[in-house]
């Protein structure tokens, strides 16, 4: 019989051996053995819970900014306490959620279940990136006692240089937590080159590991350049060095392109994770062989790639050379190719699919939806002419927005409702889940549309306040911002319920043929498998993967029947196979 492993053939065998009667949660409590845990499952579910609580607050932050845009003048604060909001609001979601979320959320729990590895290359390493990470969120909130920031997330000189005392304590936190980053991108570049099964040959290796590996190696080498960016202001504020303070013969405009050499390529790491999950998410719920596996693979790398090359389109109005703007309009676009190569791919694999909409697929199809429109905006800002008139309007934000909150977010909901019976060994309401994409989709597209609306209107963003023709926008805008709020506290809501009351969760509820799914029961051992799997087929390959779960996927024990779609015919794999076809 054709199988994922023997170590799936094996993992159907009874062993009663005491460290694998525990399941990983069961193994090892108790909150002292959480904080020295070396387990990745444990670290990623410690990462889950403060980024959570990031997001939260974060969240809470911008229904705050847009409440107070809801109508012209003073709301509910005024113009101060305003650009401290929105400045503690996209800190908040750029270098403390969306940077860190997926890789050290998801790709913490799963790369070592998905390449057959008992744990990540270095496990006290993964530990200590956490410990990093909470250390700079703690100094995030000092800022606050110390006087707020105001300076907008990116911390423009020379305003950043000369204004309030939590400006030192937040480009601190910023440089403390940069190595959280670097940390986990080194440690899994590590892991996917030294640790993988045998037989797990990078053919094999499933899209997820793919996206994760082209992001740690963005976040290797750019997250330092922040670093010292971020050195070099706090040393500014402190010695008086002229570094980017025109008054003391420094250069902004220097600052613009440091800050940038890491931001765009940062855009990258929230987002190519998130190409990996969408790659499980549509080949699983299509039932079918991904479409064009090596062109996703490799269009993953070049993005990661391409992605150093382009700092230079935020800064068209800074006063850069024309010649230097042209180069990089021109490589904008064709960073676009990468990013359509995927989406032509992932709708050909849906292509005569035995679709399933489970939530996890309403969350790939949201988002498909979601970033397309990112991606064809971000073009428009990309022209030299027309980016002239939108830079640093509205229609930043919404595009901002789309491709990270329509991206990112909506991969890492999509990820955490697919993987959570393998986290949690919990099935969610499934009826919940569907009406939350339904309010996270409308809230979203309510919210941020219109605000491209606004910026191709001429409305600044940042404004404390507008002249009456962008009341009406800023309304619509803020009462979809309500509707997204309530979808993302629904799910906040039955993710809580279904750890206590939730289904128990068989061991492949989805059908799915990646490795994760092979063990016999549905939280994973201590040490993820009881033998070194041995891989002998693709992580895609449905029809063979439901030989080995006896053709429902379920696996020995199921305590939730799902009715599973047949896999659809595997789909060529290149437009060569096709055209033979």
């Amino acid at each position: 019989m054709d199988s994922a492993t023997k170590g799936a053939e094996v993992g159907h065998e009874e062993h009663h051996d005491e460290a694998h009667d525990q399941n990983y949660l069961q193994y090892e409590p108790g909150i002292w053995n959480w904080l020295t845990t070396k387990d990745h499952k444990k670290i990623g579910i410690m990462y889950a819970v403060s980024l959570a609580v990031v997001f939260l607050v974060a969240g809470v932050l911008a229904l705050m900014v847009r409440t107070e845009l809801v109508s012209q003048g003073e709301t509910i604060m005024d113009a101060d306490t305003y650009n401290q909001v929105f400045t503690m609001h996209g800190i908040l979601m750029v270098f403390l959620f969306l940077v860190p979320s997926i890789p050290a959320i998801l790709g913490n729990f799963v790369l070592p279940l998905q390449i057959g590895a008992k744990d990540v290359a270095f496990p006290r390493l993964n530990l200590a990136s956490w410990y990093v990470y909470m250390i700079g969120a703690i100094m995030t909130c000092a800022a606050l006692y110390f006087g707020g920031v105001d300076t907008g997330w990116t911390f423009y000189t020379p305003y950043s240089s000369t204004t309030g005392g939590g400006v030192l304590w937040m480009t601190s936190a910023i440089f403390v937590s940069g190595f959280a980053s670097i940390f986990t991108g080194l440690n899994f570049i590590v892991t996917i080159h030294k640790m993988r099964a045998p037989g797990m040959t990078w053919n094999r290796l499933p899209l997820f590991i793919w996206g994760l590996y082209a992001t740690s190696i963005v976040q290797v080498l750019a997250t330092p350049v922040i670093g010292i960016t971020m050195l070099l202001l706090i040393l500014e504020r402190t010695l008086g060095i002229g570094i980017f303070d025109p008054a003391l013969g420094g250069d902004p405009v220097l600052f613009q392109h440091f800050f940038w050499f890491y931001s765009h390529p940062a855009v990258y790491i929230m987002i190519l994770p998130a190409f990996g999950i969408m790659s499980e998410l549509i080949a699983t719920f299509s039932r079918q062989r991904i479409f064009g596996y090596r062109a996703i693979a490799l269009s993953s790398v070049a993005i990661a790639m391409l992605g150093f090359l382009v700092w230079g389109h935020h800064m068209f109005v800074s006063g850069q050379s024309a010649i230097s703007s042209i180069i990089f309009s021109l490589i904008t676009y064709l960073i676009g190719i990468p990013s359509g190569i995927k989406v032509f791919n992932w709708v050909a694999t849906m292509y005569r699919g035995s679709i399933w909409l489970q939530t996890p697929m309403l969350y790939a199809l949201s988002f498909l939806f979601l970033f397309t429109i990112g991606g064809f905006t971000g073009i428009m800002v990309g022209v030299l002419a027309v980016d002239v008139h939108l830079h640093d309007t509205y229609y930043v934000v919404g595009h901002f927005h789309y491709v990270m909150m329509g991206g990112s977010v909506m991969a890492l909901l999509g990820g955490m409702h697919y993987w959570w019976p393998k986290i949690t060994g919990r099935m969610y309401n499934e009826t919940l889940g569907k009406i939350a994409v339904f309010l996270i989709f409308v809230g979203f597209n309510a919210t941020f549309f219109t605000q491209l609306v606004l910026g191709a209107k001429g409305m600044p963003r940042r404004y404390y306040d507008y002249v009456e023709r962008f009341e009406a926008l800023h309304q619509i805008s803020t009462y979809g911002s309500y509707i997204l709020g309530a979808g993302l506290f629904l799910v906040l809501f039955y993710g809580l319920y279904s750890l206590f009351y939730g289904e128990k969760a068989s061991a492949n509820p989805w059908a799915a043929a990646t490795l994760e799914w092979t063990n016999v029961a549905a939280l994973p051992d201590p040490h993820n498998f009881v033998r070194t799997p041995l891989v002998t087929r693709g992580p895609y390959d449905f029809h063979l993967a439901d030989e080995v779960f006896g053709g429902d996927g379920m696996g020995d024990g199921a305590t939730k029947t799902l009715d599973v779609p047949e896999p659809a015919p595997a789909a060529p794999e290149t437009a060569e196979e096709s055209s033979k076809a």
